[in-house]
């Protein structure tokens, strides 16, 4: 089997003898019957592998990122759903890790981190109105001590009785003059929070393990001690690197996935496998090289310079497109045997066009790329 990582000891080990253990038997389970993998998401956030890139939770205050990134590519090499809800809950951690907020942080980051408490992200609409895609969908009306929400919102995943999950509105002074100064707000709201009600309407090709819901907000409470972010612009510029960069976790895992696919099938198919395009020995080089490259940009999440966060695009870009070249050349190395229900290379092929779509999803990166071009 291709691994994703070289063996780092401790907390990587741990999260592979987990995948091994609990997700392995149940990855077709969760692709085919939606199964919802909380007790591994539990189990590795336990082993600390949900909490590696938050300097506030360790002793030396180290923000390990790249480590943050190989645990997700460690279960992504097997299951995506599971690699993507541990991506959600990462970048949760990370909204906390990052604000100023520090009684917050305190009380929530800990259970966060560990997987104690589970947490989503929300954030697919913001990051599309940075760009200038669509609008804010979320609007708060300013109440003694906070804000009441309104407003609907499509596929938040990693919810339920429980979680949580950061959301971004924007502020109505209520002059009803149609003024809009573009001041946004962060914050953290809670599932079981009065006026949201949680729909789960919309079935998908795949990720259907990952509990992801429809919102919708009917003067939700949102209490001021649950700000992460006011004005949220300052506070978004300095959590979207990372939150980029993280999800090349899934990616990489999904690709090691489909080269160990590559190299099954040859054991009996080298013969004929070897006129196809994409070899695994190809893929291997471009894995390594990205690899090397996100380890590199994970080390400093926080650099705020224009030539930087256009590395960061580039290696987002970068994963989607292999993640899809890597999930079809497995299935053609596999041939027939590939395309049943509950073959792995067919699930990998659905899985990868996922992680292109994903926001920012590969037509917003090269959106982003072209207009820091200019």
């Amino acid at each position: 089997m291709v691994m994703v990582a070289e063996s780092s000891g401790g907390v990587l080990d741990d999260v592979r003898h987990i995948v091994q253990r609990d997700l392995v038997p149940i990855a077709a389970k969760i692709d085919i019957e939606g199964h919802y993998p909380e007790s591994v998401l539990r189990a590795i956030g336990a082993a600390g592998g949900l909490g590696l890139h938050l300097p506030s939770q360790h002793a030396d205050r180290a923000c390990d990122m790249a480590r943050g990134i190989e645990s997700m590519a460690i279960a992504g090499e097997t299951c995506l759903s599971t690699a993507f809800l541990m991506w959600c809950q990462s970048a949760c951690g990370w909204y906390l890790e990052n604000s100023e907020n520090g009684a917050l942080r305190a009380d929530l980051l800990p259970r966060v981190a560990t997987g104690q408490i589970l947490g989503g992200t929300a954030l697919s609409n913001p990051m599309k109105f940075l760009s200038g895609i669509e609008p804010l969908q979320l609007v708060g009306r300013r109440v003694p001590g906070g804000y009441r929400v309104r407003g609907q919102l499509p596929w938040v995943s990693n919810l339920g009785a429980g979680h949580v999950f950061g959301l971004v509105f924007r502020p109505d002074d209520g002059r009803g003059d149609g003024h809009d100064d573009g001041r946004a707000v962060m914050a953290l709201v809670s599932c079981d929070a009065e006026g949201l009600t949680l729909t789960q309407g919309a079935h998908f090709t795949a990720l259907e393990g990952t509990r992801t819901f429809a919102l919708r907000f009917d003067d939700v409470f949102v209490p001021e001690e649950w700000i992460l972010g006011d004005p949220a612009g300052p506070y978004l510029a300095r959590i979207k690197a990372g939150f980029i960069l993280m999800q090349t976790g899934m990616g990489m895992g999904l690709v090691a996935g489909c080269i160990d696919i590559m190299q099954r099938a040859d054991r009996s198919l080298s013969h004929v496998n070897c006129f196809l395009d994409d070899r695994p020995e190809m893929l291997e080089e471009e894995l390594a090289a990205l690899r090397a490259d996100v380890h590199r940009l994970a080390s400093t999440p926080w650099e705020r310079d224009p030539a930087y966060l256009r590395q960061v695009l580039e290696a987002r870009l970068r994963t989607g497109e292999m993640s899809i070249r890597a999930a079809s050349a497995a299935l053609l190395h596999a041939g027939a045997r590939g395309y049943l229900v509950r073959a792995p290379a067919q699930r990998r092929l659905r899985e990868a066009y996922f992680v292109a779509i994903l926001t920012p999803a590969i037509k917003h990166l090269r959106k982003e790329l072209a207009r820091m071009a200019t």
